[in-house]
């Protein structure tokens, strides 16, 4: 009982934090005169991607048994497919609930989201490819996933460097709501508390998740590649669900994609460091959903974006499961 207590009292901590961290981290870009959508894509993505990258850390190098770091390798892989499946289709049923449906121009740059997918199924492709093989200096390879994604940021900060749309739609500051231009104090001190509230309550949720596992009679693989990843993206999940609802759906998308590019990489590179990086059945399992669904939210973001589309993502999630669980069990 203490254990699901815990884990409703922490996603409830989580959903609170990230609505002021959204809040906080759109003042920030408009700050550092970032574009809006580099705000999603860099900012945002960053923040909320400490969780899952603090998991794979942990595990991967203060692990000192067989089974931590297959906790990280699981963790590095099950992180993108609960993104691209979960987070997406969370942000289509949002998309489904509201009353007017968006206009095309409100899904922001749809060809670079396409590009970002293409980017990350390359990097997500050599990802695997490593997995199932095995030579002397793999783990340096490690080294190129941080320069993938140093190329990412960069190129994300360069290309959007007029802040424009976003100065014009932000709520007040929640911190100081009654200043038109909040201080600069003030936007850092909310971010960053935020930050610290959301992967404290994100490490309780997911110590939970372990806890509730073995419980409910499933594998340790299945509490890794199923309900960890799903516990560490929640920020993101919920900042893409919150963006959606206030109707800024090319911010919640651009966030999804960042933090894409950030599992794709800064996870991977710390498990190919420190870890053997060695797939079995479950992890190839994985990678194959993760690019089946990629493929398939690169087919939809080319013929046009829909909620029930971006929703039929959570489809190839429950596939996964599907075969994932008797396999195990």
């Amino acid at each position: 009982m203490t254990h699901l207590i815990l884990l409703l009292a922490s996603a409830v901590a989580i959903y609170l934090a990230c609505e002021w961290f959204v809040n906080a981290v759109e003042w920030l870009g408009l700050r550092l005169h970032v574009g809006p959508l580099a705000v999603g894509t860099v900012l945002a993505a960053l923040g909320t991607a400490l969780p899952e990258s603090a998991v794979t850390g942990v595990a991967a190098i203060l692990g000192t048994t067989p089974q931590e770091k297959e906790i990280a390798v699981g963790a590095a892989m099950g992180g993108p497919l609960a993104l691209a499946c979960i987070a997406y289709a969370v942000a289509g049923l949002a998309l489904l609930s509201r009353r007017r449906r968006p206009r095309p121009e409100e899904y922001g740059d749809v060809d670079k989201l396409r590009r970002d997918q293409l980017w990350f199924m390359v990097i997500f492709v050599v990802k695997v490819g490593l997995g199932l093989v095995a030579f002397a200096i793999k783990p340096w390879f490690g080294v190129l996933f941080f320069l993938a994604y140093g190329v990412y940021f960069w190129r994300e900060i360069r290309a959007e460097n007029v802040p424009g749309v976003l100065g014009e739609a932000l709520e007040p500051l929640r911190v100081q709501r009654h200043r038109e231009h909040p201080t600069t104090w003030a936007i850092v001190a909310q971010t960053t508390v935020t930050l610290v509230v959301v992967f404290i309550a994100s490490q309780v949720f997911v110590r939970q998740l372990e806890a509730v596992g073995p419980m409910l009679g499933l594998p340790a693989t299945v509490t890794a590649l199923l309900l960890s990843p799903v516990a560490t993206e929640l920020p993101e999940t919920l900042n893409a669900l919150i963006w959606t609802r206030q109707g800024k759906t090319r911010l919640a998308l651009a966030n999804i994609s960042g933090a894409m590019m950030v599992q794709a990489t800064v996870p991977s590179g710390i498990g190919l460091l420190f870890t053997p990086w060695r797939f079995d059945l479950p992890l190839l399992l994985s990678g194959v959903a993760t690019m089946a669904t990629i493929g398939y939210l690169f087919t939809t973001l080319r013929f046009g974006i829909t909620g029930a589309r971006l929703a039929a993502a959570g489809l190839f999630y429950l596939a996964f499961a599907a075969v994932l669980v008797p396999m195990l069990i």
